[in-house]
C-alpha cells in the first residue's frame, strides 16, 4: 500500500468523480471494464443513484481504489486519485499542489538550461580541438590558404 493513501468514500458519487475514476482506470488498468464505467456515468446525478467504493471496484475491476472492511479497514486510493479528491475537497490543498508543481517545473527548467549551457560550452571547446587536429595532421604544411580551404571541405 505504499503508493496508496486513505481516501473518502463516495456514496453520493458526483458525475465528475466517476468520470475521473473511469478515465484513470482506462489509462492504468488494462483489465478495466469501460461498459460498466459508462453505466455508472449515465446514472450519476440521479437521486436514486449511490455508489460505494466496493461496488465500483467489483463492477469495473478497478485498481485505483481499494476497500477493506473490518479492523484496519478503510478506503484507499492511488496517490493520483487521492490528489484529485484532495483538490476537490480543499481549495488550500489544490493551491499548494499547484504551487509545488510549479516549483518542480522551475527546478527542472533550471537544470535543463544548465545542461544545455554545459553542452554548448563543451561543443565549443571540442570544435577548437577538432580544427587544430585537422590543421596538425591532415593538412600538409606547404599548402596555400586557398588550398587549405579545399582540404577542409574534402575532409568532411
Amino acid at each position: 500500500m505504499s503508493n496508496r493513501v486513505i481516501a473518502k468514500g463516495m456514496t453520493r458519487a458526483h458525475r465528475n468523480t466517476i468520470e475521473f475514476l473511469g478515465v484513470w482506470e482506462q489509462l492504468y488498468n488494462p483489465d478495466s471494464k469501460p461498459l460498466e464505467f459508462e453505466g455508472f456515468k449515465t446514472q450519476a446525478g440521479l437521486n436514486s443513484f449511490s455508489l460505494s467504493p466496493r461496488k465500483w471496484i467489483d463492477a469495473t475491476g478497478a485498481i485505483g481504489l481499494y476497500a477493506k472492511a473490518g479492523r484496519g479497514g478503510g478506503t484507499y486510493a492511488h496517490k493520483d486519485i487521492a490528489f484529485e479528491f484532495g483538490s476537490w475537497l480543499s481549495p488550500e490543498f489544490k493551491l499548494y499542489l499547484i504551487k509545488e508543481f510549479q516549483r518542480l517545473k522551475d527546478e527542472e527548467s533550471r537544470a535543463t538550461a544548465l545542461e544545455w549551457s554545459f553542452q554548448r560550452t563543451l561543443a565549443k571547446v571540442n570544435y577548437r580541438i577538432h580544427t587544430d587536429a585537422i590543421k596538425a595532421h591532415l593538412i600538409p604544411p606547404l599548402l596555400t590558404r586557398a588550398q587549405t580551404s579545399t582540404v577542409y571541405a574534402q575532409t568532411h
